[in-house]
């Protein structure tokens, strides 16, 4: 499944350099505002030692990762939501991506021209963060000004409801709360699902600091941060985009050596593609053979049918039955034959909810 995460950010906060490094590609990179106007995507390969661990088992023709896609979404300014800076064209980008990954400058470089002047992360993220809402505010306001008058004088029942579903929403914008602080009832997310609200949307903000402060883990700035996103339960990653572009530039044994030097566990694209699938409550499951390996995205709590219909929509259609065993099981008795002989290779039915892990192989007819 298609999955895509937004990164976002003021100007000159370091936002296409971190989007350069996370996906290798070379995109335009200037000391001033808007030197991406366009939205720029790039597909990463998701790293899981899971499947080298089966591709050194199989040995199969093919190996294929699962995959993560990255849009860099041009610097937004304050009055994005009026247009200002290109802004209603930004903005439309970020409706369009599942997760928004915000980019807030922790580090001070004079070098480094920010587009208010000084390094200030609390008021970064609320220039962004309001923009956004108000963004939110107009299509709420835009639909409840369509349909208000026709709910006051009728008797449905659905347009009352979506009538108190939009006034519930508006009064939480306009007390600057954004949406995904809210509870929604299933039902009332599938109604507002069109409407692709922009603070509905998870959120991660990434504390973009120089090398020693990303060695200490922290510095004045990103303790703000995190204070900030404490109120919203959001998450922080601490990256440094110039590390980050280094670490592009080399093979996977040098970017361990690289980090070890460090004294770093984990580069920034592994900490942001984990809390990333955390946020999104996303999980992996398996297909493997000696013709392909391969590592596929699902949604926690999806069945197996739906899991199968990622595949190929047939598989979902006719669905049988799964075949299943664990990646733990497998790793432990070191082949299928040997997981089968231990009583752990499994018939899923219909209802079967799929488990981050999962090798599979699905019978179907059509």
């Amino acid at each position: 499944m298609s999955l895509r995460a937004g990164i976002v950010g003021l100007p000159n906060v370091g936002k296409s350099t971190l989007f350069n490094a996370i996906t290798k590609n070379e995109i335009l990179i200037a000391n001033y505002p808007f030197a991406t106007i366009d939205p720029n995507v790039g597909v990463v390969m998701v790293p899981d030692k899971r499947l080298d661990f089966l591709n050194e088992l199989y040995h199969p023709k093919n190996l294929v990762p699962t995959s993560f896609e990255f849009t860099d979404i041009a610097g937004l300014v304050k009055g994005a939501s009026k247009g200002e800076g290109l802004g209603n064209q930004f903005l439309s980008h970020i409706r369009e991506v599942d997760a928004i990954c915000e980019v807030v400058r922790c580090f001070d470089d004079a070098n480094i021209i920010h587009v208010d002047g000084n390094i200030d992360p609390i008021r970064d993220i609320e220039v962004i963060n309001v923009e956004l809402m108000l963004a939110d505010l107009e299509v709420i306001m835009n639909r409840l000004n369509r349909i208000g008058k026709k709910a006051a004088m009728s008797r449905e029942k659905d347009i009352k409801e979506e009538v108190d579903l939009l006034n519930k929403m508006k009064d939480a914008l306009e007390k600057d709360i954004p949406l995904r602080q809210l509870s929604f009832e299933e039902e009332e997310l599938k109604l507002i699902k069109n409407f692709n609200l922009l603070t509905l949307k998870p959120i991660i903000y990434m504390a973009n600091v120089n090398e020693e402060d990303l060695v200490v883990g922290s510095n004045d700035y990103v303790e703000q941060v995190r204070e900030y996103a404490k109120k919203e339960n959001a998450k922080v990653v601490v990256v440094s985009a110039k590390i980050e572009a280094e670490l592009g530039e080399l093979n996977e044994e040098e970017k361990e050596e690289f980090l070890k030097d460090l004294g770093i566990e984990k580069s920034g694209l592994k900490q942001l593609i984990q809390e990333t699938y955390d946020l999104l409550g996303l999980a992996t499951y398996f297909t493997a053979g000696i013709d392909e390996c391969r590592a596929w995205t699902f949604k926690k709590g999806m069945k197996a049918p739906e899991c199968a219909g990622i595949i190929h929509t047939d598989f979902q259609k006719g669905f049988i039955k799964a075949e299943v065993m664990s990646y733990g099981d497998l790793e432990k008795y070191g082949n299928e034959k040997a997981v089968k002989e231990a009583g752990k290779l499994r018939l899923e039915g219909k209802d079967y909810i799929m488990q981050d892990g999962d090798i599979c192989l699905f019978r179907f007819n059509v």
